[in-house]
């Protein structure tokens, strides 16, 4: 017994003990050896600490934004120097064809009323019929050639400024996640819109006025709703705040019988009695962030009055927008876009333009599943002239050189009629966005769909792809915007992306 050596216990993944079988001791480290690889050690700090210096490691890139809860809509510093200052969002509600508007198909028209050999038995809401060619006709436009709709004319005649994007896929074929997974990155609830992250990261310039507005079509909102501009788990001051030209910020006035001076008397009061409560409590940014709020709906209680009023704007202006239509909801829309225009004039950062509301049947937008020429006939009408006037506008005026126009829907259609009707399923296996103004190559296309329209088969893309894009033209890498919910670091892409450099000037 004395004799014996003792057996070392076994330890699992212990250094001091080889891979073996047997387990057996291995022997301790000497001095040349524990040298040795000190050295290397070193030499992998020095590394660490270079790579942390140009941001390039996984806990580096993270870091969260840094902000005043005080003043958090503040202006702040971009990861690089960007091409844009702000975005306004076009979004058409429904899944806008891409078949009827901008991804051009020859062979679909050669193939009208055939079956889709291969293709699926049952879509979304039920059995396939034949392949259907484009309901309207396709011209060249502009000096690049681009085949565009006659659905559209007028965003026919801004090809020359604009990039295409025909090879985006999506992960829902249903309206509501597929609208969350569009401007939120996630197909379920409760994570921030594109526009809370830019706020979030970027703030804004203009104190009297929100950073992110969102302007719901004159119908009503799309299917998803405030998730399409809520804040999810980002700080509630980066929410988007939604209002139209017909439907003004409510509770905004002070209440009757309340005149100027006693409301003014009442705002200084309440300051000073937060000002010292804060002084007490600075650590409470929980408080701060809610007087920041309240103190910027007082402002916008001057300067949003201002800004919704149209009656200082021009008859030729009105003109051009289509704000003197006789047909209502374009008159409307057309005011909205103007809006969208004067919003950018004054610093709002995120504008998110909706065209199209939330309503079974496609009657209010683009869901064009039983009579889609007879639907589109309306929608067209209503979005071409005032959302083309809307970029020709801001062209006009100079600010197309630091602002982001993208045009977007949550998917596109089948290339065949659905059995025993005129009209398209859902598909989001291939379809079509654009972004022109700042710093996007006019003229360009990146991927296309099959030749029928059916799937992207060329430089597949995704939404976290056009979501990266928009973000590094705002100066921002998409992989370093991150807040930790939960103890996990979110970020709008998740863990994808890839900025599409070809669409970049």
């Amino acid at each position: 017994m004395f004799g014996r050596k003792p057996k070392l216990a076994p330890s699992f993944g212990s250094p001091w003990l080889d891979r073996s079988s047997r387990l057996k001791p291995m022997p301790l480290l000497d001095r040349r050896r524990f040298l040795a690889e000190t050295a290397t050690g070193l030499g992998a700090i020095a590394m660490t600490s270079l790579l942390a210096d140009e941001g390039l490691l996984p806990a580096a890139r993270g870091a969260e934004v840094e902000f005043d809860a005080a003043r958090p809509h503040a202006a702040r510093s971009s990861h690089f120097a960007a091409k844009a200052k702000n975005v306004v969002v076009i979004f058409c509600a429904g899944a806008c064809s891409q078949l009827e508007t901008y991804d051009y198909k020859p062979e679909l028209i050669k193939q009208d009323g055939k079956p889709l050999v291969g293709g699926p038995a049952v879509t979304f809401q039920g059995p396939s019929g034949d392949l259907a060619r484009p309901q309207y006709e396709f011209r060249p436009r502009g000096e690049c050639g681009k085949m565009v709709s006659d659905l559209i004319p007028e965003l026919g005649g801004i090809v020359d400024d604009i990039a295409f994007v025909h090879s985006l896929t999506g992960k829902s074929n249903t309206h509501g996640p597929a609208e969350n997974f569009l401007s939120t990155g996630n197909v379920l609830d409760g994570f921030p819109s594109i526009g809370a992250w830019v706020t979030y990261a970027l703030g804004t310039e203009n104190q009297n006025l929100p950073a992110f507005v969102a302007i719901p079509d004159p119908r009503g909102v799309p299917q998803a709703s405030v998730n399409n501009w809520g804040p999810g788990f980002l700080p509630a001051v980066f929410q988007g705040t939604p209002f139209n030209s017909s439907q003004p910020i409510r509770n905004l006035e002070p209440p009757s019988g309340v005149g100027p001076g006693a409301d003014a008397a009442a705002k200084t009061l309440l300051r000073q009695l937060n000002d010292e409560h804060l002084r007490q409590n600075p650590a409470d940014g929980a408080l701060a962030a809610r007087i920041a709020s309240y103190e910027l709906a007082a402002r916008m209680q001057l300067s949003v009055p201002e800004i919704t009023n149209l009656a200082s704007e021009s008859p030729q202006t009105l003109k051009m927008y289509g704000a003197d239509s006789k047909n209502e909801t374009k008159a409307a829309f057309a005011r909205n876009c103007i809006l969208a225009r004067r919003l950018l004039e004054n610093g709002v950062r995120f504008v998110q333009l909706f065209n199209g509301a939330y309503a079974s049947g496609g009657k209010l937008n683009w869901d064009g599943h039983q009579q889609l020429r007879e639907q589109y006939d309306v929608h067209g009408e209503i979005l071409d002239q005032p959302a083309a006037a809307l970029f020709r506008d801001l062209k006009q005026r100079g600010m197309l050189q630091e602002t982001l126009v993208v045009w977007c829907t949550e998917f596109g259609r089948m290339p065949m009629f659905q059995k025993g009707a005129k009209g398209r399923d859902h598909n989001p296996q291939g379809f079509t966005a654009w972004l022109g103004g700042a710093g996007v190559r006019g003229g360009a296309s990146y991927g296309a769909t099959d030749e029928l329209g059916f799937k992207a088969v060329e430089q597949v893309s995704s939404v976290h792809d056009l979501n990266a894009t928009i973000l590094h033209l705002l100066g921002l890498d998409h992989t370093r915007l991150t807040f930790q919910h939960n103890g996990v670091d979110r970020r709008l892409t998740d863990v994808h992306g890839h900025v599409l450099e070809p669409l970049l000037s």
